[in-house]
């Protein structure tokens, strides 16, 4: 039996209570209770979170034993440190645990108690600048998803939070299990820890159900040229209507919005990949390398390989 422990403290942010349905979940694949989980607080009882909603949690104490233990972030971690009881347990019991894991702004508390000196680690985009002027001595990555540094582990936003129990899943029970779990929670794509917190479906924003079709048939046929013409055949309306959708909607072009697909999904190849630079300009949907390479340094300010030489 694998315990998992998720600590919380007033005003923690209720979704990092839905990590622990990724552990549930997980046993229900299985096919046995692998995981075991429980809430813990400093003092145990009803905690409140930032939406006012009481959670009951066991009291922390010295003889407390679990193998990884969850630390829950709050709304506002620069105003909110963590007690000096939190940080005491951690200090003396992270040790002792198989890993110990900040999700969000948890990041913060780690850092309190030393856990993320000298580490790799990430936290919630809009935290991470103050994660880095609080903590000079973490190592921080503000655009990944999930960071793995030793026995610590790090998530970008919330949700983010989901990706890293998926990823404890997969480190205990192998990668089929993870996906079967991620496909029971219904996750429309399940995020690697080295994957970028921006999101280009998202940064494009379609709001009507057949825009949103026509950039998800996009994004799963991007080898192909995809006119306006076969995209708009895709979701049953007019070329000309489709190409108003995507401007009154994301205010680009269908060939821009595509390129736009093209880019984040080379990218991603690029870093989470061995497959050549001229195997992945065809995945994504480039002309050839050389195509890629311009399109990259448009968008990104520099050419595709420099990603790879910074690994």
């Amino acid at each position: 039996m694998h315990k998992i422990g998720l600590i919380i403290a007033d005003n923690f942010q209720m979704l990092a209570l839905s990590t622990l349905t990724v552990f549930e979940f997980a046993n229900v694949v299985y096919g046995e209770r692998f995981y075991q989980t429980a809430v813990w607080s400093e003092r145990g009882g009803i905690v409140r979170s930032s939406s006012g909603i009481g959670v009951d949690s066991l009291p922390l104490t010295p003889q407390t034993v679990t193998d990884s233990w969850l630390v829950a972030g709050v709304l506002v971690p620069q105003q909110e440190q963590a007690s000096a009881g939190i940080i005491d347990f951690l200090k003396t019991h992270a040790r002792q645990s198989r890993r110990v894991a900040g999700v969000c702004t948890g990041a913060f508390v780690l850092a309190q108690a030393g856990l993320l000196d000298n580490r790799r680690a990430t936290t919630h985009w809009a935290h991470a600048q103050s994660l880095k002027m609080l903590h000079p001595s973490v190592q921080l990555e503000d655009d990944r998803i999930f960071i793995i540094d030793d026995a610590i582990w790090t998530s970008a936003g919330m949700t983010a939070g989901l990706d890293m129990a998926l990823g404890m899943v997969e480190n205990d029970l192998g990668a089929d299990i993870a996906r079967q779990v991620a496909h029971r929670l219904v996750m429309n794509q399940r995020r690697s820890g080295g994957q970028t917190q921006h999101s280009e479906m998202l940064a494009l924003g379609p709001r009507s159900d057949r825009l949103q079709s026509a950039l998800e048939y996009a994004r799963k046929n991007l080898r192909k040229s995809l006119t306006v013409e076969e995209l708009a055949d895709a979701v049953h309306v007019s070329a000309r209507q489709l190409s108003r959708l995507f401007r009154a909607e994301t205010g680009k072009s269908p060939a821009k919005a595509i390129e736009g697909l093209r880019l984040e999904a080379a990218r991603l190849m690029i870093e989470q990949s061995r497959l050549s630079l001229d195997a992945i300009a065809r995945e994504a949907g480039f002309r050839d390398r050389r195509h890629m390479r311009e399109v990259f340094v448009r968008g990104y300010g520099i050419p595709p390989q420099s990603l790879r030489s910074g690994r």
